[in-house]
């Protein structure tokens, strides 16, 4: 009796997280999709760049390899969010 009531709910716990899994997957699915021609202009703007100044953060990191003797870790955060 006990073993097939731990069966039980393992089957109840394996459906209710694949429909959460299936409910998070198809809430997601819009966000991917591809960027109109007429929308790019608003992500080619200065303010979405990564990196706003790549000349300076390259001679920045190249003189910081230097002294430091230690390699990357340097990347800009951000994603294109157009904060700094």
């Amino acid at each position: 009796m006990i073993k097939n009531r731990q069966t039980l709910i393992r089957r109840r716990i394996r459906t209710i997280n694949t429909l959460l899994l299936l409910f998070f997957v198809l809430i997601n699915l819009p966000g991917c999709a591809p960027v109109a021609p007429w929308e790019r202009g608003n992500l080619a703007k200065p303010q979405m760049v990564p990196d706003p100044y790549p000349m300076q953060s390259s001679l920045r990191s190249h003189s910081y390899r230097g002294r430091e003797a230690a390699i990357g870790g340097a990347s800009a955060e951000g994603g294109g969010c157009g904060c700094y």
